[in-house]
């Protein structure tokens, strides 16, 4: 199983804060278990409507859709953040 956090609009798209989720075999990257996320429901659909748009922490670590995923991670999905 793999904890799944939302932040901010996408949050509010997916209409849960977290979830705890396990893929089916094949969903071993970020990029992947977005894509199997994505079809999960109309509200993931929004929110992984414009991949540019999220970033993605995987055990609090910034991540590329390349890395890795697997049971027992903890893997969050926020906007992009600015500072100011």
């Amino acid at each position: 199983m793999i904890r799944v956090l939302y932040f901010a609009w996408l949050r509010q798209r997916v209409g849960v804060a977290e979830e705890t989720v396990t893929p089916p075999e094949g969903v071993g990257t970020v990029g992947a278990l977005a894509d199997w996320l994505a079809g999960r429901s109309p509200g993931h659909s929004a929110a992984f409507a414009n991949r540019a748009s999220i970033r993605c922490a995987v055990n609090q670590d910034f991540a590329t859709p390349d890395t890795p995923v697997r049971a027992g991670d903890e893997v969050a999905f926020f906007p992009p953040v600015t500072g100011g």
